[in-house]
């Protein structure tokens, strides 16, 4: 048997078909309004296209982001998928594949289907460099994947002006019945100069991210998950709720905080409202700056260097 992953506490995240069982049944049982629409903008991609000095985050949907950091373009877990196995997908993405500009580098934070889309793999323009957690470059390569490098926790590759360091996450892996943690997972650190960016990839709430929030300092914008935390009593080892993202972002020491994971895919009981409703409250309740929090509708770029972020 090969290496089995586990979680920086030594736990694996693995439920058992009796809490399966319950969660499925307490789900037919809710009643949920998902005619919500995520907000839409209309891509800036005359910006886009031309754009190697300005760091930009751009909001594709769920966990894929295209960022534009020292000259580099870099998407985060590309999912273009029209359907996440039987269920459509909620919310078209904020912009097509076709109208990407050529991406230099790629950053996966685990293999769950909501987060490596082959599909979308093969067919991302650009001839890019893909990091990936270690135990999934072998896979990678033999999908048709060439340009693949692996990387284990805490450490770092350099890519043009670029560090990009894979730093821990709570969470598990699975993509069929026989490979269940045969690859690990994590999220991703991206810094150029005094520009940071955090990807958290996909999460339940942890003290390792005051680790990484102490290791890495100054983090411009992190980006964190909100959404796929219904029933918390199943969901909490392997997703954060709403209020956990808040303290995940105080935690890392952030400046901007950019929620994704929500609105494209119904993966648990909670609606892309609900999500966000809880968001802003808590925001609120710990009377955090308003204007540090960026909820970016689809296809919405923002601008992130210091200058940008003091103004």
């Amino acid at each position: 048997m090969g290496k089995r992953y586990v979680n920086a506490d030594g736990s694996s995240n693995l439920k058992s078909f009796g809490d399966l069982w319950q969660w499925q049944k307490e789900r037919r049982s809710k009643k949920k309004d998902l005619s919500f629409p995520v907000p839409r903008v209309e891509p800036e991609m005359a910006l886009l296209s031309g754009n190697r000095e300005k760091p930009t985050v751009t909001f594709i949907g769920h966990s894929t982001f295209l960022v534009q950091l020292g000259g580099l373009n870099i998407v985060t877990d590309p999912v273009w998928a029209a359907r996440m196995g039987f269920a459509p997908r909620l919310s078209p993405p904020g912009i097509p594949m076709k109208a990407l500009p050529p991406i230099d580098v790629v950053v996966l934070s685990h293999a769950h289907y909501d987060h490596l889309h082959l599909g979308s793999l093969l067919n991302l323009p650009g001839d890019f460099v893909l990091l990936v957690p270690e135990g999934l470059g072998g896979w990678l390569r033999r999908k048709g994947l060439r340009r693949v490098e692996e990387l284990t926790w805490w450490s770092e590759k350099r890519i043009g002006g670029v560090t990009f360091g894979f730093v821990p996450a709570k969470h598990w892996t699975r993509r069929t019945p026989w490979d269940t943690n045969t690859s690990h997972w994590g999220g991703w650190v991206m810094h150029h100069g005094a520009d940071c960016l955090y990807f958290a990839g996909d999460s339940g709430y942890d003290g390792i991210f005051r680790e990484i929030g102490m290791r890495y300092g100054d983090i411009r914008v992190a980006l964190i998950p909100i959404g796929a935390y219904e029933p918390e009593w199943f969901m909490r080892d392997s997703h954060m709720s709403p209020e956990e993202a808040v303290q995940t972002f105080v935690d890392v020491g952030g400046s901007i905080f950019v929620p994704m994971h929500y609105g494209a895919f119904r993966l648990a009981d909670d609606t892309p409202k609900e999500a966000l409703d809880r968001l802003h409250a808590e925001w609120e309740r710990r009377g955090l700056p308003p204007e540090r929090l960026w909820t970016m509708g689809l296809g919405k770029t923002r601008l992130w260097s210091a200058e940008e972020i003091m103004n």
